[in-house]
């Protein structure tokens, strides 16, 4: 059960690394409406993590294995589209 922690882990360190990129740039706007767009942002990092969170702790999976892999790559794409739309602000 190490993996499973060690995703579990990965998802929070993760997301949350994304989120604090988002307050820092917010820190550092001057406009309110720019900053409100970092906020979907957040929004969104906080919605995949539920969603992920909750793919972790599905009880009916034929193969472990390759669901938890399956869920590191979904986490891998999500965080990389995330990291692009911060990019964009």
């Amino acid at each position: 059960m190490a993996s499973v922690k060690n995703l579990k882990k990965d998802i929070n360190y993760v997301l949350s690394d994304i989120i604090e990129e988002c307050y820092v740039w917010q820190i550092l706007q001057e406009d309110d409406k720019k900053s409100a767009k970092a906020e979907k942002i957040i929004d969104e990092t906080i919605d995949t993590f539920d969603a992920l969170i909750e793919k972790v702790h599905a009880k009916d999976v034929e193969n472990r294995k390759s669901h938890f892999k399956a869920i590191g790559k979904e986490l891998e794409d999500k965080a990389n589209g995330l990291l692009a739309k911060i990019q964009k602000l």
